[in-house]
């Protein structure tokens, strides 16, 4: 499924990520955050309420499995606001 973020939504995404997983180093589009980024189930959560907050949207709680890297990210977002 194509990812339709802009720019700006993008680096807002990116921000939460680094904020809310405690990120020291680059955040790449497809590194997953656990094995990558040590980033735990807590910090998934933080993650999905952030974006939920900030973007207004409602991500259901079985979206978060498949929230396992920046794209990923991007992806469900993309979902949520396309509902």
């Amino acid at each position: 499924m194509p990812v339709t973020i802009d720019e700006a939504t993008e680096a807002k995404v990116r921000e939460i990520l680094v904020e809310s997983l405690e990120l020291e180093e680059e955040l790449t589009r497809t590194g997953l955050f656990k094995e990558d980024y040590d980033a735990d189930s807590l910090g998934a959560i933080e993650v999905l309420s952030a974006l939920e907050k900030t973007f207004g949207v409602t991500i259901e709680q079985d979206e978060l499995p498949n929230m396992v890297n920046f794209e990923a990210v991007l992806e469900v977002l993309s979902r949520a606001e396309a509902r």
